[in-house]
């Protein structure tokens, strides 16, 4: 569910029409096996970003971890184009801070996966890095830990950082939205 809402945050084309009507959109994404990057930039293990370029993981920036081989909806803009809207949608990641499992049996471990992190937690934490290197201004994105959860959906969602990303309410502390620098 979260890799969904993940990529149609990014591709998707109703905002405008919705902002139009008056109708405030906000997606939450919570603990996602992958993400969609904008470039052949991955994290390094000393927390940095390189140019991912690899003759044993060719899959590596391929659709749905990068842009080569996109579906036909996701090729009505370019990345580029699709990163500067995706950067200004209100978008909510929701990381269980004990989703951290390199073994989960849902993970996605392919080498594309790998590539992004060793574990849904590092992988969360890495993407909203790169998001924010990108992006150094204007970037309404927040990051949002849930501590001690892992990989469960219920308690995601029903903490009170789920429930104030997806009805406005207090509780979740703010310092959470400062991680990662």
């Amino acid at each position: 569910g979260a890799q969904l809402v993940q990529r149609y945050a990014v591709v998707g084309q109703a905002d405008p029409l919705r902002t139009k009507a008056g109708i405030k959109v906000r997606y939450v994404v919570a603990n996602p096996s992958s993400y969609l990057y904008f470039s052949d930039d991955r994290p390094t293990a000393e927390g940095s970003f390189a140019s991912f370029k690899s003759a044993s993981c060719p899959s590596f920036n391929r659709w749905k971890y990068g842009w080569i081989g996109a579906p036909v909806y996701a090729q009505e803009s370019s990345p580029a184009a699709y990163e500067k809207s995706y950067a200004l949608r209100e978008v909510i990641y929701l990381l269980g801070t004990a989703d951290s499992d390199p073994n989960h049996p849902s993970l996605d471990r392919s080498c594309a996966g790998e590539a992004e992190g060793p574990n849904r937690y590092a992988r969360g934490l890495a993407y909203v890095r790169y998001l924010r290197m990108r992006h150094p201004t204007g970037l309404n994105h927040r990051l949002w830990e849930v501590s001690g959860v892992g990989h469960e959906g219920d308690r995601m969602l029903t903490s009170p950082c789920g429930l104030a990303a997806l009805f406005d309410r207090p509780g979740c502390a703010a310092s959470y939205s400062q991680r990662p620098q």
